[in-house]
């Protein structure tokens, strides 16, 4: 009944955990550690071919050439440089938005001209985002990501080149991890991604087929970094090429890449791949390009799949740690946690799927720590309570294996035993108690009590109960004990032997003596907590139990009476004298004999 009551507990709280712990992962408030976590599983530094080159407008570039924006005759300079030479570079991405013509029309007529005469430049574009209202038939809605305004090379660099969105865009923690793949302009016409474009282009300069467009999710897409900032992409500075102190052949066939590489050009972001500091847009286009390149895009499973996994796990969980021991715990909590990252980094690199790296180490954690707590206050509750009920009246060896199986040792009830059971009662303790004062009298059956409390647990028994001069113990119950008939009777002689002392001592103080009548029996009874839930008492009843109070009421001072049962058992490592049937036991049958244990044979 116990164990199924706590069964039904621990389903529905695991349940209600489990629901729990999936409503706050869905809620998105662990968007950002989940975040750090995954990226420091997924994202690592890797070597490049050495395929892409990095033209930086860095902070040389602006001491020597001046202040950014330049004229655009200087990049139209760098370009036909670029260009110049027996093979050209197979792609020349300006990830610079040069939007509207300028006050110069020969640079604009110029940079058109080199990009044309190129036929391998692409240049950027970018959407603006905002709120608008759109409807679609009768109905309308807010759309807040619709696209309020589109950036675009001037018409005639338009014409004379390839045209991708740069456009980048954080999560929620200000990371960039995801791309877009494609973005519409005022006519809603798709336009590709600047690193798409650039992919694409390549392939055909250089005669390679082409990779398939990755599967996004509102045009997104995982980003799969390389490297970071500095990484192991060759970098020149753009002034460097612009004063010719660079060998256009070194970029033949290769993909090269302009953009801004200095502080203060509004171009740095923060990556998956590098928390600490930010990396040029210039440079995440080309790792953009590399992803395209290897055609390694992991998707990441939908949230609602992992919820529904989240839930199993932290279910099944939460039934296995409820009251379980601490180290399968541990074992179960460290198996499943480094399991699932171990999992979740083979998927990323072989199934090339994205998982919520924290959800599960987390709540499985935040699982073991809760159940180990509750468990270790719910054990030490039990063994407090088991400690009230037996700690005075059983073995300390016995104690602590009964602490090991908890409040089940104290459900109300009881089990069949074969059990040896002992009575111990005074001699003359009525007549001397009529004649001694109150608080002597107390004296006497105290030191009384003692002696037979030590004699049995010596002997590893369970002191039943004291009632009145009477006592009463058991051997082989709430535990099975090896040989409980010996250990009952070596508890008997020890009482004999202790009362003679005894007896010498209230002799000698009080001028009276006592001695102890003894009883033991062995069979069946029936052992457990017997009472009521607010008062139940630990003790064993039945026909053993009686027959072993009427030998010890029929046995002299200083005797010790057993039944046939007990001899047998003893055999021969007891002296024994037979009485026969002198002594007639109420309730027993004619012919039930009895015996005097006259000596044992100590191991």
């Amino acid at each position: 009944m116990r164990e199924k009551k706590n069964r039904i507990i621990s389903v529905i709280v695991s349940f209600v955990v489990a629901a729990l712990f999936s409503a706050i992962a869905a809620s998105g408030i662990l968007s950002t550690p989940d975040g750090i976590a995954s990226d420091a599983l997924y994202q690592s530094e890797k070597a490049v071919d050495g395929q892409i080159v990095v033209i930086g407008i860095d902070q040389k570039a602006l001491d020597d050439i001046g202040p950014f924006p330049w004229s655009r005759n200087v990049i139209a300079d760098c370009v036909s440089y670029l260009n110049s030479g027996e093979k050209k570079p197979a792609v020349i991405g300006l990830d610079v938005l040069y939007a509207g013509e300028s006050s110069d029309p020969d640079a604009d007529a110029y940079f058109a001209a080199s990009a044309e005469n190129g036929g391998n430049v692409v240049t950027a574009a970018a959407a603006t985002y905002g709120s608008e209202l759109t409807t679609e038939g009768e109905e309308f809605y807010m759309n807040e990501r619709s696209v309020i305004a589109f950036d675009e090379p001037f018409p005639a660099l338009k014409e004379a080149s390839t045209m991708g969105h740069v456009n980048t865009m954080a999560d929620m923690d200000g990371v960039i991890r995801h791309a877009l793949l494609y973005v519409e302009n005022m006519d809603k016409e798709r336009i590709y991604s600047f690193s798409r474009v650039i992919y694409e282009k390549y392939c055909e300069a250089v005669g390679e087929s082409k990779n398939e467009m990755p599967g996004t999710k509102d045009g997104f897409f995982y980003i799969p970094f390389s490297t970071s900032n500095g990484g192991y992409y060759d970098f020149i500075s753009v002034a460097d090429l612009y004063y010719g102190e660079v060998d256009p052949e070194m970029f033949a066939d290769k993909i090269v890449l302009i953009g801004p590489y200095a502080q203060g050009l509004q171009d740095e972001y923060r990556t998956s791949i590098n928390h600490a500091s930010a990396t040029y847009g210039v440079e995440i286009q080309a790792n953009l390009v590399d992803a395209f390149r290897a055609g390694f895009f992991p998707e990441e499973v939908a949230n609602f799949l992992q919820l529904i996994i989240l839930f199993i796990v932290c279910f099944v969980m939460g039934m296995f740690f409820y009251d379980r021991k601490v180290m399968p715990s541990v074992i179960a909590w460290a198996c499943v946690c480094i399991g699932y990252v171990g999992g979740a980094y083979l998927m990323y690199h072989a199934g090339q799927k994205v998982l919520h790296v924290l959800w599960i180490p987390l709540f499985v954690s935040i699982l073991f720590v809760g159940a180990v707590a509750i468990n270790y206050i719910k054990t030490q509750r039990e063994k407090r309570m088991v400690e009230n009920t037996f700690g005075h009246y059983v073995d300390p060896a016995i104690m602590n294996q009964l602490l090991e199986q908890g409040t089940s040792a104290l459900e109300l009830g009881g089990k069949t035993y074969d059990i040896a059971v002992l009575f111990v009662d005074i001699r003359g303790f009525t007549t001397m108690s009529e004649a001694l004062d109150p608080p002597t009298v107390v004296e006497i059956i105290n030191s009384y009590l003692t002696l037979t409390t030590e004699c049995i647990m010596k002997n590893h028994g369970t002191l039943d109960k004291f009632v009145g001069d009477c006592t009463m113990a058991f051997w082989n119950a709430p535990l099975p004990q090896e040989d409980p008939v010996y250990l009952a009777c070596c508890a008997a002689m020890d009482m004999v032997e202790g009362s003679k002392a005894l007896g010498e001592k209230l002799m000698e103080r009080f001028g009276r003596t006592v001695s102890f009548g003894v009883g033991v029996n062995f069979g069946p009874a029936v052992v457990g907590n017997i009472g009521a839930p607010l008062r139940m008492d630990y003790t064993a009843i039945g026909d053993t139990v009686n027959t072993a109070a009427r030998l010890e009421a029929n046995a002299p001072g200083g005797k010790i009476l057993i039944s046939r049962a007990v001899a047998d058992i003893l055999g021969d490592r007891a002296k024994v004298t037979s009485l026969g049937d002198t002594i007639k036991l109420k309730g027993k049958a004619e012919g039930f004999e009895i015996l005097t244990l006259d000596e044992l044979i100590r191991n």
